[in-house]
């Protein structure tokens, strides 16, 4: 009777658990935020401040000194939320009339309002996977070559004193060195291409990068001032044993040190004399760099000639030439006029009497985009 009492306790039982209400789904997992950032330039610069900034339900500025930037000409921040591509932002700032918004190499258009004229509200795409990935937002260049596969990727750097950021608000502002960078890069170019290494890169599937440095980047701090010469054996940035020279420059915009990272291998440290060999994947000699003692550069392709870019009154911001095999070549001066989005580049043939090469590249003044080029007499 006890045996027969508990079978039917376990069928009852049984019967329930059959019909009992399935487990409950897990819930869908919660995607990752998104980010963009954003930056209000101001009509006119002045002393640094920080508005009041109205997201929608969900939606938050990301926290951090990098993230969230005060400079005399603008103020930046990030976003980050849910995707969209439609956030609404408005912002009040008493006292200071914003003149433009940036997202990417985007001015956003703005909503102003009646009866508060220093309040506005824009649109923001929030879509980027971090702060990091949107970095254009903040980085004001102009890329000059900028296909990789032609063998040679250019930016110029439009480094303005009202925009200054993170490390170099504690510092003099280094006008000389941004200028002196300006002029090598222009140089380096003329040397690359009259090399012939621009057109061995590209026949590899490589490519030679030109680059200065950014004043008003938190999330880059791009100091001290320098530029790069590198070299990429392959068609992205990620290339394998890519050699990353870092040539830093003084107050005269001379050269004085490289410190030429290669992927994989760490730094290697180079002064005055010290030749430092770039190599390519098998090995060969691509070419060999070496800062001189006057501050200038030499630039020795694996069959010649050798380049050397110097100074003439010894401060790289006036005037770098340049000389091939010791023969007088080039001269160079270039002038960036970042308020207005003007960058002139003067080059001159030391062996004749033609006319300077002028080439007058005008840009965005806010996002660096090329808007029109106009080459000069050749």
């Amino acid at each position: 009777m006890v045996l027969r009492r508990c079978g039917a306790i376990l069928l009852a039982a049984a019967s329930v658990l059959a019909f009992a209400a399935p487990a409950a789904a897990a819930p869908d997992p919660v995607p990752p935020p998104s980010f963009a950032g954003f930056r209000l330039v101001k009509a006119i610069p002045g002393e640094p401040g920080t508005p009041q900034i109205t997201l929608p339900v969900g939606y938050e500025l990301v926290p951090g000194a990098a993230t969230q930037v005060a400079s005399r000409a603008e103020y930046y921040s990030f976003v980050r939320g849910p995707r969209s591509e439609a956030v609404t932002v408005t912002v009040d700032w008493p006292g200071t009339w914003v003149g433009s918004v940036v997202a990417s190499d985007t001015r956003l258009a703005i909503g102003r309002h009646a009866g508060a004229p220093y309040r506005i509200s824009f649109t923001l795409p929030v879509t980027w996977s971090s702060v990091d990935a949107n970095q254009a937002t903040v980085q004001v260049w102009s890329m000059l070559s900028p296909s990789t596969s032609s063998g040679l990727h250019w930016r110029i750097e439009h480094n303005d004193p009202d925009r200054v950021a993170g490390p170099w608000t504690s510092v003099a502002w280094p006008a000389t060195q941004a200028a002196s960078v300006i002029n090598y890069l222009v140089a380096s170019e003329a040397v690359l291409q009259d090399s012939g290494l621009v057109t061995e890169a590209k026949r590899k599937g490589h490519f030679f990068s030109l680059m200065g440095f950014e004043t008003n980047n938190a999330l880059h701090p791009d100091n001290p001032p320098h530029w790069h010469l590198a070299y990429y054996p392959g068609l992205t940035y990620g290339a394998p044993r890519a050699h990353v020279p870092h040539f830093w420059v003084d107050a005269e915009g001379k050269t004085f040190y490289n410190g030429m990272d290669i992927q994989g291998q760490g730094r290697s440290r180079f002064y005055a004399g010290d030749p430092a060999q770039i190599h390519d994947l098998d090995n060969n000699l691509v070419v060999t760099l070496t800062i001189r003692a006057d501050g200038g550069l030499d630039i020795d392709p694996p069959a010649g000639p050798r380049y050397s870019i110097t100074a003439p009154d010894g401060n790289f911001s006036h005037q770098v030439d340049v000389a091939r095999d010791g023969v007088p070549w080039r001269s160079v001066v270039s002038r960036d006029h970042v308020k207005i989005g003007v960058l002139v580049a003067q080059v001159k043939d030391q062996q004749s009497t033609r006319p300077h090469r002028t080439t007058v590249y005008q840009y965005d003044a806010l996002t660096g985009v090329l808007t029109n080029t106009w080459p000069g007499p050749h």
